[in-house]
C-alpha cells in the first residue's frame, strides 16, 4: 500500500465539510490523507516551501507556487455574495479612509488584493498604514482605536455588528459589480511531480467527497463541529452555504475567469507576479 498523500487545509467548516468523506476514508478508490489542519496563511507558506503533497491555499498565492503545484479544478472556495468586508467603528464613506491604518490577514490573500484593487479605485490618494494582525484580534483591534479600519473574512460576515462595528464597504461587492465574475477564494493544489494521471485522479477524489457531503450533511457534522468549536451551528451552516457551491464542484469557465480576472488585475497593479499563459491549466 502506498504512503497516505500529505495535504493540508484548514478547520473551518466548507474546508471540513469538503473534505470529510475523502479524510475518512469513505471515497471509493482514492488514495488515503494524512491531514494537518493549519490557517490559510500558514498552508500558503508551506506551499512556497513544497512541504505537503496537497494544500488549500489562497488563490493570491498562486503566482507564487504554480511552478511546482497544479490548481485543483474542484475542492476550493469561490463564490459571491461572500467577499471581504471592511469594518470601521463609525459609519463613513471610502474616502475617508485615504492616509488611515487598516488591518489585514494577510497581504498574500484574495482579500487583500480585493481591498488594494478597491482602494485603488475608491480610496483618494489610497490608504496608509496596513497592518497584518491575527484574523481573531482585527475586530478588537478595530473597536478599540488600535487600528482605523479592518479586513475581515468569513464568518465575520455574520458577527461584527455584535462588536458595534460598521461595514464601510464590501469588497466582494465592488469585485463582482465591476467584473460580473465571483470571488476566487481558496484553491486546492497539488504537487506537479505526482504526474497527470495522479492529479486526475485527486481531482475526482475532492469532487466525489463534495458530492457525498452535499447527499448525507449529516455524515460530515461530527467533523465539522469538532473542528469548529467556536462557532455557533447556526453560523456554521452559513459559512458552508456560502464557501461550498458549484464552483467547489467545478471550477468551470466562470470560475476559470475569475481567478485569472483577479491575478491578471492583481499583476498590473504590481501587487503579485505575473502568470504563464499556462499556469493555471490542469493535467
Amino acid at each position: 500500500m502506498s504512503e497516505p498523500l500529505k495535504i493540508a487545509y484548514s478547520p473551518c467548516p466548507n474546508d471540513t465539510f469538503v473534505f470529510d468523506a475523502w479524510a475518512h476514508g469513505r471515497v471509493p478508490g482514492a488514495p488515503a490523507l494524512d491531514v494537518t489542519f493549519a490557517d490559510i496563511d500558514i498552508t500558503n507558506g508551506m506551499a512556497e516551501r513544497g512541504e505537503f503533497d496537497v494544500l488549500k491555499v489562497s488563490y493570491a498565492e498562486l503566482p507564487w507556487v504554480l511552478e511546482e503545484y497544479a490548481l485543483l479544478p474542484c475542492g476550493g472556495a469561490l463564490g459571491r455574495g461572500c467577499g471581504p468586508l471592511v469594518l470601521t467603528r463609525e459609519p463613513g464613506e471610502a474616502a475617508g479612509l485615504a492616509g488611515k491604518t487598516v488591518a489585514v490577514p494577510s497581504e498574500r490573500s484574495t482579500a487583500y488584493l480585493l481591498f488594494r484593487l478597491w482602494a485603488a479605485a475608491e480610496v483618494p490618494g489610497g490608504v496608509g498604514e496596513v497592518v497584518v494582525l491575527p484574523f481573531h484580534e482585527i475586530m478588537p483591534a478595530v473597536k478599540e482605536g488600535k487600528v482605523d479600519a479592518g479586513l475581515v473574512i468569513h464568518e465575520a460576515r455574520f458577527t461584527y455588528q455584535r462588536y458595534g462595528l460598521h461595514c464601510l464597504a464590501d469588497m466582494g461587492q465592488h469585485w463582482e459589480s465591476t467584473t460580473g465574475l465571483p470571488i476566487p477564494l481558496g484553491a486546492i493544489i497539488a504537487k506537479r511531480s505526482l504526474g497527470a494521471a495522479r492529479l486526475r485522479e485527486l481531482a475526482q477524489a475532492a469532487r466525489t467527497s463534495v458530492q457525498m457531503a452535499w447527499e448525507d450533511p449529516a455524515a460530515s457534522r461530527p467533523y465539522v463541529l469538532a473542528h469548529a468549536q467556536e462557532m455557533e451551528p447556526t453560523v456554521v451552516d452559513q459559512h458552508i452555504g456560502l464557501y461550498v457551491n458549484e464552483f467547489t464542484a467545478d471550477l468551470g469557465e466562470d470560475g476559470y475567469a475569475a481567478v485569472r480576472g483577479l491575478l491578471t488585475r492583481a499583476a498590473a497593479e504590481g501587487l503579485v507576479p505575473p502568470l504563464g499563459p499556462e499556469a493555471l491549466e490542469f493535467a
